[in-house]
């Protein structure tokens, strides 16, 4: 079964924030392998404008930079799911989708890898929770 992917793009990479990116990369996925890619202007920059045009794109699956919580709730009360806090190249990200390899620090964004401890003090996450909206 296909699934059709977005992801914002900024440079052929993960656009930092989706709340201010202004073009998508839309992909199908199937049988674990990235069909036809298209991008797409998604120059309406406040939220209804958003989601209107991921619903207008039959859009299932957002991955995603940064994105505000208001934001990523409401795209998943539409019933996307919304995959935080990656980052790296389009074609990177798409292929690990693709091939259900997104788990891990290897796509996480700066700041957002896993915890760990270094003399003594704990560091990592920050405000960055690796929490999918469903």
């Amino acid at each position: 079964m296909a699934v059709r992917v977005a992801i914002p793009v900024h440079n052929a990479r993960v656009s930092p924030v989706f709340d201010v990116a202004r073009k998508l990369v839309v992909a199908e996925i199937s049988d674990g392998a990235v069909g036809e890619r298209t991008e797409v202007d998604i120059d309406e920059l406040y939220p209804p404008g958003r989601l209107s045009k991921l619903g207008e794109l039959k859009i299932e699956v957002l991955l995603c930079g940064a994105i505000s919580r208001h934001m990523a709730l409401m795209l998943s009360s539409s019933g996307l799911r919304v995959i935080p806090f990656l980052s790296g190249t389009i074609d990177e990200v798409l292929d690990a989708y693709a091939g259900g390899g997104l788990d891990g620090s290897r796509f996480a964004m700066p700041g957002c890898r896993r915890r760990r401890r270094r003399h003594g003090a704990v560091r990592g996450q920050g405000q960055c929770r690796r929490e999918v909206y469903e």
